[in-house]
Formats: C-alpha cells, structure tokens, sequence
C-alpha cells in the first residue's frame, strides 16, 4: 500500500503564510518617524514577534511530526537546528551592522533574511497525512482528560517558565559582574552554538531512550548547572561561558523534545492539536516567567542570586512533573526503568 502524497492543507497553509506576514509588520512600527517609542517596542518585537513565532512554529513542528515517528526526534533535532544557527548568526550580525549602517537599516537586513528564508518556507512546509475527521485548529480542553497530558502540559509549563529567564538575563547579569558589551552580547552566539548540538544530539538518543526520558536528563542537567556553575562560578568568564554552553544545550534538546515528547501521546492526525492545545497554556508561563524573573532581581538590591536559585528550583518541578508522566502511563514500579 503505497503512502499518502505529501500536501499542505488549508489550515496550514493559512497559519504559515500568516506568521509569514506578521513577522515582517514587525520591524514597521520602529523604522517611520518619530523615533520610536517605548510602545512601538512592546507591539512590535512583543505582541507581533510572539504572534508571528507562534504562526510558524506550530504548524512546522507539527509537520515534522507527519513524515517520521521511529526518528522522530532526530528529525526533529535537525530541523530545528536553524533556529540556533539564526541564534549564532543573527547578534554577530546585528552587532556589526549597528556600528556602520545603524539601527534602522540593521534592522531591515534582519527582516530581509526573515522574508527570504519564510518565503521558501511556505513552498517546503507539507503535511503527509490527511486531518484526522474531527480536526480542528482550536485549542481542544477534551485532551486534559489524559492524566499523562496534563502532567506534560504542567511539567512544560514550568520547563518553559525557567527556560526563558537565562535566555534573556545571561546577558544583563554578564554586564552587572563587569564584562563589557560585546562580551554580553556575544553570549548569546555562545549558548546557540552549545544549542546547535543540544538540538541533533539528545534528538537520536532520545529515539532509543525514550523523548520523555531524554528531556529528564537535559531537566535534570540544567539545575544542576544553576546551581553547581552559574549560581558559585556565573562572575567569571570560564564560569559564565560554561554554563552558557551546558545551558544551550540543554535548552536546545528540551526545544527539540517537547514536541516529540506531546506527539507520543496521541495519533500522528492529531498531533498539532495536542501541541497547540499544549502551548495555549504553556505560553502563560513565557508571558509571567520573565516580569517575576526581574521583580526578584530587583527585590534582591540587583544582584542575580534569587535569579538563579528560582530558575534552578523551577526546573527541578519541572523533572518532578516529567517523572509523573511516566508514573500514569506505567505505574510507581516501572517508572524508573521504562522507555517512554
């Protein structure tokens, strides 16, 4: 019996193009005169940019999903990797061109490569299988019926919640401990090159192991990362380099995984409504990670500790939730051993 052809379908096609359409408005409001203000920011790189990621990413994970199931995750890892390069290239590049061009020409080249590579994007992206019959494009609350969904949707949540608050302080803390500008700008291209690995890597073991499995380890990595590197070592250049690379990888399999880990829980024709049913709430954490990460920067006089122990202590939920999951689909006994 010969395999479905491969198409893009109606629903996709409409999500891709439209993320395709939002991510370039984003740079508008910051390029017509007046000088941009602080709103221009928050509607543009806030509102919009996380509206277009949205837009994207879902239906293209989901996509991935449709074409492989044994290797999953190494496909999965692959194909993500482009986000860790774009990671790599894109604050070199910025860097560079907001010392010659400035910024509003910096910013047309960025968006520039975004349409270029998003217009190829909408000819790639297909979809092997058809909708399942009672698809829909809508969040599903039916799902949380599965305890082991819940327990992944809570154990992403709280993933998520941590994951954000490096990314975006490492550079802000990297200025408070003395470093200069270039050096807190650039650590961004390191965390992405230890990302690029962490993406590939975790992706083929996590085919043996199991996806669930997979992301306790990079869990598990990552606190003890916080709290063994960053937390007694983040003040100096070795310390802060190395948890950059330990922390870009783990983030980059956890970014890999958690789609591979939602899709072994339902059917392949129903694998982007679990996943957006999943990060409908999960995006909640993105959105509060972030504001209560600097309220406790600031509530400890500026200094990161309290960062640090919070974000270490919440990947730690994290890893309990992940152990739940594999405690409601084996039971207490088999959890430890089994591959899920």
């Amino acid at each position: 019996m010969s395999s479905p052809e491969p198409h893009i379908h109606e629903h996709q096609l409409w999500l891709v193009s439209s993320g395709t359409t939002a991510s370039i408005q984003v740079i508008k409001p910051t390029l017509t005169p007046p000088p941009p203000e602080y709103w221009h920011f928050l509607l543009s790189f806030g509102v919009l940019s996380g509206l277009a990621s949205s837009l994207l990413f879902t239906p293209s994970v989901a996509a991935i999903g449709h074409f492989f199931k044994a290797r999953r995750g190494l496909a999965t890892g692959i194909a993500s990797t482009a986000g860790s390069i774009g990671g790599i290239i894109f604050p070199l590049m910025l860097q560079r061109l907001f010392e010659t061009v400035g910024w509003a020409w910096a910013i047309r080249a960025l968006a520039l490569v975004c349409l270029a590579v998003t217009i190829v994007s909408n000819f790639l992206i297909r979809s092997r299988l058809p909708p399942a019959k009672d698809a829909s494009p809508h969040p599903d609350i039916r799902i949380f019926k599965n305890k082991a969904f819940v327990w992944t949707t809570l154990a992403v949540f709280l993933l998520e919640f941590a994951l954000f608050i490096p990314l975006t302080y490492i550079s802000s803390y990297a200025l408070s401990k003395g470093f200069s500008s270039t050096f807190a700008t650039n650590l961004l291209s390191i965390l992405n090159a230890g990302s690029v690995v962490g993406r590939v890597l975790p992706g083929w073991y996590a085919d043996k192991i199991g996806p669930f499995n997979a992301n306790m380890i990079s869990v598990a990595a990552t606190a003890v990362a916080c709290f063994a590197v960053w937390l007694p070592a983040g003040h100096t250049k070795p310390g802060i380099i190395i948890f950059a690379l330990i922390f870009g990888f783990t983030s980059g399999s956890n970014i890999t995984l958690i789609p591979v880990s939602i899709g072994r829980l339902c059917r392949t024709q129903n694998y982007g409504r679990y996943y957006a049913t999943c990060y409908t709430l999960v995006s909640l954490a993105v959105l509060i990670g972030i504001p209560i990460a600097g309220k406790i920067v600031d509530s400890s006089g500026g200094e990161y500790w309290g960062l640090i122990v919070t974000t270490g202590v919440v990947y730690m939920a994290s890893f309990a939730a992940f152990w739940m999951v594999k405690v409601s689909v084996v039971g207490w006994r088999q959890a430890a051993l089994a591959i899920i």
